[in-house]
């Protein structure tokens, strides 16, 4: 049986004259030979900037300041030797280099640097996910290794959790924000929160919002741009599970419009998350109870 396992990681575009920084894998990593953005997975209780920042000095030598979140997707990778189908988040910031001398990481993930013009870069193996972000055909990787290194096949520690979720900052065409309540028995019970939630095993994060977003709400929207990220680390979260976990959760956040919007009705099966969901006006926010996610993003008055 194949174990499902999921990761998160960071990486970080920096360009210089019309060309961008990339790091090919080393023979220790999963694609060996293979070129794309420097970074990597997010340790736990990190947030993705910072991650970005500690893997681009890893592996580069430079230091970076992010200056925004450029995009999120996500892939699946089988690994046969293992039994493990991989899913990764990746987390993709615009950096510019503030310091630093450019080297490679031979004991590490990395065993060589360059810069790269986009007609360069279309001439090297690279990770579907780059050449997505530099517009380039995504074409397959050659023959690899089927074999996970030994700290990415490992189980996950039995008493962490690693959630990433999806969220939407949801109006409607007359400025109205759609909410939902948490429901008894789950983290934040009775508060006001941003509709949204995990994405599934191989399920790209627009595509679960827009799928919440149908289950929580009752209503069809389109993404309209990404916002940004927040990242939660609790070390004794407690659930419907009834034992503390430490538990991180790294959660992206979109602004969705909905155009014809509808009374808004949870449609997923009793027993969610999700007690009810309601469409406010902007008099209707002021006072009401947030989630600290709802808090960051949603207008006040």
């Amino acid at each position: 049986m194949v174990r499902e396992v999921r990761r998160v990681g960071a990486y970080g575009v920096c360009e210089d004259a019309g060309r961008v920084l990339l790091a090919r894998g080393s023979a220790g990593c999963p694609y060996p030979g293979v070129w794309q953005l420097p970074g990597g997975g997010v340790e736990h209780a990190e947030h993705p900037a910072r991650a970005v920042v500690r893997e681009f000095a890893e592996e580069t030598g430079l230091t970076v300041e992010v200056t925004r979140l450029r995009a999120v997707l996500a892939d699946v990778a089988s690994f046969s030797e293992d039994d493990v189908a991989v899913h990764t988040d990746r987390l993709v910031f615009d950096v510019v280099a503030r310091g630093g001398e450019l080297r490679p990481e031979p004991a590490g993930g990395s065993d060589d640097v360059a810069w790269f013009t986009p007609a360069e870069a279309a001439g090297v193996p690279l990770m579907p996910f780059t050449a997505e972000l530099l517009g380039l055909p995504v074409s397959p990787l050659p023959g690899l290794p089927r074999s996970l290194p030994v700290e990415q096949a490992a189980l996950p520690h039995p008493d962490r959790r690693l959630r990433f979720g999806a969220y939407g900052l949801v109006t409607d065409p007359a400025g109205r924000v759609l909410l939902t309540m948490i429901a008894d028995g789950y983290p934040g019970a009775g508060r006001w929160h941003l509709p949204g939630g995990g994405t599934d095993h191989g399920e790209q994060p627009v595509a679960a919002l827009l799928r919440e977003l149908v289950e929580e709400g009752g209503q069809l929207g389109r993404v309209v741009e990404l916002i940004g990220v927040d990242n939660l680390h609790n070390p004794a979260a407690l659930g419907p599970e009834g034992r503390p976990l430490d538990w991180h959760g790294v959660r992206v956040i979109y602004r969705v419009a909905v155009d014809a919007p509808t009374e808004a009705r949870v449609t997923e099966l009793a027993g969610g998350s999700t007690a009810r969901a309601a469409w406010f006006t902007p008099e209707q926010l002021a006072g009401l109870p947030l989630t600290e996610i709802a808090a960051k993003v949603v207008p006040r008055p």
